[in-house]
């Protein structure tokens, strides 16, 4: 099995400054990897037919996109189109949102969707600011998932909702199986709880310790890295963050 650190690719969100998908191909493999988790600004998941050709750039470019996401899932009819393009793209992976107004119709049906298409889709945590950001809210979603509805870890959300609760290696362990993917991201935090992205494993992360948890889980789901600073040049940052984490996969 790969190692965690190995075996990772990057979050389209990165390059959002740059609308045109050959390009973005271009820059995934210019920071030392081969595959993307393919976010909506670089693609219209509610247009299957046209996702297609979408999907023959990246193969082209010798990038595999391994996921689909951040979808937000309120239940409606028409979310089956995401898992129509991740089956399209070949992707085994579907990150997602749910929300406070919608979830107890929402989690259900896709967890069926899930079934139907034997696409995974992992619930990313964004911090406590966001519904579905802290453990307990978590867990009862999963719940109501049913075992098809896991977790996306975001290292650095979960991490914004404080040491206690937010802990990334931790999570590895409560979750274990139901843990489906994995955004590696950092963030240090100023005295009025305010964040800034910082390279992987630079800020506050104990990527050591996070890799760790996942290479003693047999982690075998979906992980991209993910960068949000330095918009309109992120190459050199994300180039980084790739060797930060591959440097764990020797030891």
């Amino acid at each position: 099995m790969p190692h965690p650190a190995s075996n990772f690719g990057v979050q389209s969100w990165c390059f959002r400054h740059f609308k045109d998908n050959p390009t973005v191909a271009d820059k995934v493999k210019e920071i030392g990897v081969s595959s993307i988790e393919l976010c909506g600004v670089h693609a219209d998941f509610d247009d299957p037919k046209n996702f297609a050709k979408v999907v023959k750039i990246y193969k082209d470019k010798g990038v595999e996109i391994v996921s689909l996401g951040v979808q937000t899932f309120k239940g409606d009819d028409a979310e089956k189109k995401w898992f129509e393009c991740a089956a399209i793209a070949g992707a085994q992976h579907i990150s997602a949102h749910f929300q406070v107004d919608s979830f107890a119709t929402a989690v259900p049906r896709t967890a069926a969707l899930t079934q139907d298409f034997g696409i995974k889709v992992g619930i990313h945590c964004h911090g406590g600011y966001q519904f579905g950001g802290s453990p307990d809210i978590l867990d009862h979603l999963m719940s109501l998932g049913g075992g098809h509805i896991g977790l996306c870890i975001d290292t650095a959300w979960c991490m914004q909702i404080g040491p206690q609760q937010g802990n990334p290696a931790a999570w590895v362990k409560r979750y274990g199986d139901l843990v489906f993917g994995v955004h590696y991201k950092d963030f240090t935090f100023g005295p009025d709880a305010s964040w800034r992205d910082v390279v992987v494993g630079t800020g506050t992360l104990d990527l050591p310790a996070f890799v760790a948890a996942l290479d003693a889980a047999n982690f075998k789901g979906m992980a991209v890295l993910e960068y949000e600073g330095d918009v309109e040049n992120p190459v050199p940052a994300l180039t980084q963050c790739v060797s930060e984490i591959k440097a764990l996969a020797a030891n």
